[in-house]
């Protein structure tokens, strides 16, 4: 079998927010480089966690330096990443069951940390969330606020590919070779097509996350990461307009974090040998649900929309496990290991994403003798859709406020007007509304489904909400692979593998929290797919 050449400066490994924002933050510097990803876009930790966007409240007792990076970043994604971020701000709380000699070395450190706060009247925290605990004692508000990941993820992705940045999705990294002490190439294989492909470069960026341990061994490398499960809970209701914190040491089950129509409460911390250990048990959630109650009493009269879980790459020298390994994030130049040009970034958080890939391409740069500074602080990531372009689609969208649409397709706002306008056009079925729980239409699903990058319904779904609301792809699922092969959008696998497919990863998450009124739900869509069309367990078989 032949193997495909490529050459570049500089190959990326892991296509999550650090390893996408390198990519970013190189092609900014004119660096060329590519960036392979075992899966799709967001494929690990990235999209697996509870989207705060922290305002380094959290680590201000235990870690100033942390807490300082996270406020510093939080304000400038504010600003190059306005379509991926919710401006919610936040509270913390103080419960009775919480220790209140810890509120002063909590504010001390916030100030250290140049986090603002500010002290509010329990009953005038309980007029803005009404469902927080009566019993509360305290409320601090500040600035936190939620993140996309999924968007955040694909906006670095688009901004990259703008100034020349190259992204190999479903690639596999096989084999890093090295000759004389410096790097040489990567093999790669595409997990769609078992097409091999080897990539000549000058140096690696090992930004794997979880995987960064088995991605450095290929290397002939060890670095001290260790994968840490932490399990969530989506709820079908947005209780809270706010990120709500307990206001003690960071712990399990203390944050929730509400996006769009939702709440996301997490998080456990359990450590596993899997990066992708990420099937949550239903002891997990119904410990969440203990857990969480004192600061959300109703808590286990809401509605449960699914549960799911990642795993953190925590930065483990000495052994240290779960909470008490560091959230800090590590930049490693491996020629002190005998291998010059391999680098290796792991730990932090998503907020601090851009400083992480700043920091690694400072040093990247360094070693290739290039002076060009990082502007990924000044640079939106996406340019705002204009009034006048909203404007002119209104009449070809199902849906009066475009703005979530544009938010979601960033770059692909115009081919996505244009094929809406065409459809509008030329059918008196119009761009049909695919998805009613996310406001999906067919248009913005074609433009997806057209990309070189996107293969499956799951990618469909990961760009644009595709069954992630109410109905967990009860109803849209069925209607997206009817609409796409109705009108001959290609996927890259039969329709009806991937409709099992989807459905199958969507019953993974509701399996967990599989009692009372979910459970009957859950039973209406197993009618629906089972018993009137007739998709049973042995028609076109799925790994998990």
């Amino acid at each position: 079998m032949s193997v495909d050449r490529i050459e570049t400066d500089v190959v990326v490994i892991g296509g999550g927010a650090t390893g996408i924002g390198t990519l970013r933050d190189l092609s900014l510097r004119g660096i060329a480089a590519v960036l392979v990803e075992q899966g799709g876009i967001a494929h690990g930790t990235s999209s697996r966690f509870h989207g705060l966007l922290h305002s380094g409240g959290r680590y201000a007792v235990s870690d100033t330096l942390s807490a300082k990076e996270c406020i510093e970043e939080n304000t400038i994604l504010r600003r190059i990443g306005a379509q991926c971020v919710e401006e919610t701000e936040g509270f913390f709380v103080l419960l009775p069951e919480d220790d209140p000699d810890y509120v002063e070395p909590w504010l001390k450190g916030c100030a250290e940390a140049g986090i603002q706060t500010e002290e509010l009247s329990v009953e005038e925290a309980r007029r803005l969330e009404p469902e927080i605990s009566p019993q509360a004692l305290r409320v601090f508000r500040v600035p936190d606020s939620c993140v996309d990941g999924f968007r955040l993820v694909l906006h670095n992705a688009m901004s990259a590919r703008r100034h020349g940045g190259r992204v190999l999705l479903y690639h596999k990294v096989t084999g890093i070779s090295q000759a004389n002490g410096n790097i040489q190439s990567v093999d790669v294989i595409d997990t769609l097509t078992q097409t091999k492909k080897t990539l000549y470069c000058r140096a690696v960026v090992n930004a794997a996350g979880s995987w960064s341990g088995q991605i450095a061994a290929l290397a002939g490398l060890d670095v001290p990461v260790s994968p840490d499960k932490g399990s969530l809970i989506v709820f079908n209701h947005r209780f809270t307009s706010r990120v709500v914190n307990r206001l003690h040491p960071g712990s399990d089950g203390d944050i929730f974090v509400p996006h769009g129509s939702i709440t996301i409460l997490g998080t456990t911390s359990v450590a596993t040998d899997r990066p992708d250990d990420t099937k949550p048990t239903r002891e997990e959630i119904l410990r969440l649900l203990a857990i969480g109650e004192p600061l959300f009493p109703k808590l286990q009269t809401y509605r449960i929309l699914r549960a799911f879980a990642g795993t953190r790459p925590l930065y483990t020298p000495g052994n240290a496990q779960g909470r008490n390994a560091s959230r800090n994030f590590q930049v490693f130049d491996h020629a002190s290991d005998g291998l010059h040009g391999f680098f290796s970034i792991f730990g932090g958080k998503l907020t601090t994403y851009r400083l992480m890939a700043e920091k690694v391409c400072n040093a990247v740069a360094s070693y290739l003798n290039v002076n060009t500074a990082c502007t990924t602080k000044d640079q939106p990531m996406v340019e705002e859709a204009s009034a006048e372009h909203l404007k002119a689609a209104r009449h070809a969208f199902p849906v009066g406020d475009l703005s979530l649409m544009a938010d979601r397709v960033g770059d692909d706002l115009e081919k996505v007007l244009d094929l809406a306008k065409k459809r509008t056009s030329s059918s008196s079925a119009g761009n049909p509304l695919i998805c009613e729980c996310e406001m999906v239409s067919l248009a913005e699903i074609e433009s997806i489904a057209q990309d070189p990058d996107s293969h499956t319904l799951t990618d469909i779904r990961l760009r644009t909400r595709l069954g992630m609301g109410t109905c967990q792809g009860t109803f849209c699922a069925l209607r997206a692979v009817n609409a796409m092969f109705e009108h001959d959008i290609p996927l890259s696998r039969d329709p009806l593998y991937e409709l099992r497919a989807f459905l199958q990863e969507r019953f993974r998450g509701l399996a967990p929290t599989l009692w009372g009124i979910q459970a009957q739900e859950m039973q209406l869509s197993r009618a629906i797919y089972a018993g009137v069309l007739n998709l049973r367990k042995e028609t076109y078989a799925v790994k998990n």
